[in-house]
């Protein structure tokens, strides 16, 4: 797991910045780039973000975000299995009192499949083209509107 701090959180160690996020990438897929952009966007927007590496399974996913006290969950899902993933993230969330931590969902994920990720509580989903300021106001808004 690596922590990207943003310099609000290196110069002020005893405050915690306003939003912190979780930035995983579940399952066998190996390939995060797009989750390192997205990371360092939140954090370049004053994020604090946690990535939590490859190749997470959603409960450990859920286990860092409880422990963490993350506000949101980003995952980065390029391998196709973004419904059972986003399914088994909610209901290892919901195990531990913790279904209110929002999850926003990007990769390559199809239209058709938007509406069946919201229905598992997915906040917001991104796909391919998707523009930083948006993703980071979206985590913004998933955070109750933290600055």
């Amino acid at each position: 797991m690596v922590r990207t701090p943003t310099p609000e959180a290196v110069t002020h160690a005893s405050s915690r910045p306003h939003i912190r996020a979780i930035v995983a990438k579940p399952g066998l897929d190996g390939h995060d780039r797009g989750a390192k952009v997205v990371s360092r966007g939140l954090r370049d927007a004053g994020v604090e973000v946690i990535y939590t590496g490859l190749r997470q399974t959603p409960e450990a996913i859920a286990t860092i975000a409880i422990q963490e006290d993350a506000d949101v969950i980003c995952l980065s899902i390029l391998s196709g299995a973004h419904l059972s993933a986003c399914r088994r993230l909610a209901e290892a969330l919901a195990k531990h009192d913790a279904a209110s931590i929002p999850v926003i969902v990007g990769g390559i994920i199809p239209d058709d499949d938007i509406e069946a990720l919201a229905a598992a509580g997915v906040h917001a989903v991104f796909q391919p083209g998707a523009r930083l300021p948006d993703i980071v106001e979206a985590v913004r808004r998933a955070a109750g509107g933290q600055s």
